[in-house]
């Protein structure tokens, strides 16, 4: 069995709003998804792989802001496993 979109397309077929993923291969969904990352680790994926041709130095701001609170948030598990 096969999963098609209600209008008969994969979600890769098309990219909403610009075409800076497209350009990439492999997609950074494509990544999250195998990599089996959650939302901040794949937030950091995103914005590296893009930032060339998309937002710059921006992403690469946004990047470092998901991983600093992928950072915040390991410490407290490993803090929390010491007590």
């Amino acid at each position: 069995m096969t999963w098609e979109s209600s209008e008969g397309e994969w979600a890769g077929d098309h990219q909403v709003g610009g075409d800076h993923y497209r350009q990439l291969s492999p997609q950074p969904w494509d990544v999250i998804a195998a990599w089996r990352l959650g939302f901040f680790s794949g937030n950091v994926i995103k914005y590296v792989a893009r930032h060339r041709e998309k937002g710059g130095v921006e992403d690469l701001r946004k990047a470092r802001h998901y991983l600093d609170k992928l950072i915040e948030l390991q410490s407290v598990d490993e803090l929390d496993g010491c007590e």
